[in-house]
């Protein structure tokens, strides 16, 4: 899946799908269901989506301060709010310095403790884009625990500088 703006493309791991984002790209798992703590809504097992920094609002100068600037955002868009019951804790799992698409990058998880269903995985990864090496991009990650967490790696390992008629610059 192709993020034109930050000039990569995502993979779109096997049960999952892909589409392009107002900013950016997103992949999701095909598995839905509705969301333990409001059941009017639809939940997914998982996903994950691409956006410049700037645009998310994230801040940071480095990968690894935009990366940990990220992460509680992340967390609480992806299991925060009534679709989950609020999260109640956090466990940092992971916090180390990547190569993603040829750029050094880094990334953070958490294991976010949830009051209502599933516990989430979350991860905010950070790198320059290959298109732009003064834009840095966000990668959001959020799976529930229980899902093969391996998923994250497999997606982080696959992200590639996009090749396409996107600069990476012009919106």
């Amino acid at each position: 899946m192709t993020d034109a703006i930050s000039g990569i493309s995502l993979p779109i791991p096997k049960g999952w799908y892909g589409q392009e984002a107002q900013v950016g790209a997103q992949v999701m798992s095909d598995d839905s269901y509705k969301c333990p703590g409001d059941t009017s809504s639809t939940c997914t097992k998982g996903g994950a989506y691409s956006a410049p920094a700037l645009a998310l609002g994230t801040k940071g100068d480095t990968a690894e301060e935009i990366a940990k600037a990220d992460i509680a955002w992340n967390a609480e868009e992806s299991y925060g709010g009534k679709s989950y019951g609020g999260i109640t804790s956090h466990d940092v799992l992971v916090s180390k310095a990547v190569t993603v698409a040829g750029q050094k990058g880094y990334l953070v998880r958490w294991k976010a403790v949830t009051s209502k269903g599933a516990d989430g995985i979350v991860e905010s990864l950070a790198f320059p884009s290959p298109a732009n090496a003064k834009q840095m991009v966000v990668v959001r990650f959020g799976v529930d625990a229980g899902q093969q967490e391996t998923v994250l790696d497999e997606i982080t390992k696959g992200i590639e500088a996009a090749t396409g008629s996107g600069n990476g610059q012009d919106v």
